[in-house]
């Protein structure tokens, strides 16, 4: 072991070395500050910003393909004139891209936290263990909500500037879009409380990501089998069954025509039950969301 220097040796006990640290005399924000930062970090984490170019990847590529879409529904609607799909039916169509979107984007939100053991530094004061998790929960939200929106405002853009009733065209387009938005909403609000809760049970990315696919697709076989029963009930009731038909079946009752025109027909069948799949709706995100705030409280700070 090499001898210590003559000035260490020299130093007395109990000397304080002036190495050039400062006390931080600047403004100190508290909570509300903290939260805003760590919902705008989560917001950028979920699109790969200000992160590795790897990390940009899988979130661009899906963005690319559901404004590649939008884009293509505008032009062919440009030259027919009419609508291919509204806006609700894109959302629709695009659900399959929201559910591999929460499956990268949910543990990259919370499970790399979980893995790193940072969580004890997140919840020294001035920030709760629920201020974190709802954090998390409204960046999630909010990117997926983003995800779906934008490519609906190019539709938009696209048949605003090719309608032929001129003010009056934009105006109906606009009312038809603001259905969507709020429809597109509800898949971000389910899909984000559902997925995030799975994330959140462990710290390995990998299994986070298996379980978020796992929970929503392993609930389509139960939905097919209630739907081929001999009850008619039962039938209408099988979209309660999975996250995904239970949006689905909320838009039917809320949306109407704007999700399943008369002249197109189909549809997920739920008779006079729209009301218990908006009640199920709520209970299933109010519900993913206690658990997940109970999930924090346990965490090992």
């Amino acid at each position: 072991m090499p001898e210590p220097s003559s000035a260490v040796r020299s130093a007395p006990a109990g000397v304080i070395h002036d190495i050039g640290y400062q006390r931080y005399d600047g403004p100190r924000l508290g909570r509300r500050h903290v939260f805003g930062a760590l919902y705008l970090h989560g917001l950028r984490t979920i699109f790969g910003l200000g992160r590795s170019a790897k990390a940009k990847i899988f979130p661009w590529l899906v963005i690319g393909i559901v404004t590649l879409v939008a884009v293509a529904l505008a032009a062919v609607r440009s030259q027919l004139g009419e609508p291919v799909a509204t806006y609700a039916q894109f959302a629709d169509a695009m659900s399959w891209l929201v559910l591999f979107f929460v499956a990268v984007a949910a543990p990259e939100l919370v499970s790399r936290d979980l893995r790193s053991g940072v969580l004890p530094l997140y919840f020294s004061r001035p920030l709760p263990r629920a201020d974190y998790a709802i954090a998390k929960l409204l960046a999630l939200v909010t990117g997926l909500w983003l995800l779906l929106g934008g490519p609906q405002l190019i539709m938009f853009l696209g048949a605003a500037f090719t309608t032929k009733d001129g003010l009056k065209g934009v105006w109906n387009e606009l009312l038809d879009l603001l259905p969507g938005l709020l429809y597109a909403g509800l898949w971000a609000v389910v899909f984000a409380s559902v997925g995030l809760l799975v994330a959140s049970l462990t710290g390995k990315r990998a299994f986070a990501a298996g379980g978020v696919v796992a929970v929503f697709l392993m609930t389509t076989p139960i939905v097919g089998v209630l739907s081929i029963l001999p009850s008619r009930t039962a039938n209408e009731l099988a979209g309660l069954a999975s996250p995904t038909t239970l949006v689905q079946g909320v838009g039917v009752w809320s949306l109407g025509d704007l999700l399943v025109p008369d002249n197109q027909g189909g549809g997920l069948p739920i008779g006079g039950f729209g009301p218990v799949y908006a009640l199920v709706a709520v209970l299933l995100v109010a519900g993913a969301t206690t658990l997940l705030l109970a999930r924090y409280r346990k965490v090992a700070s």
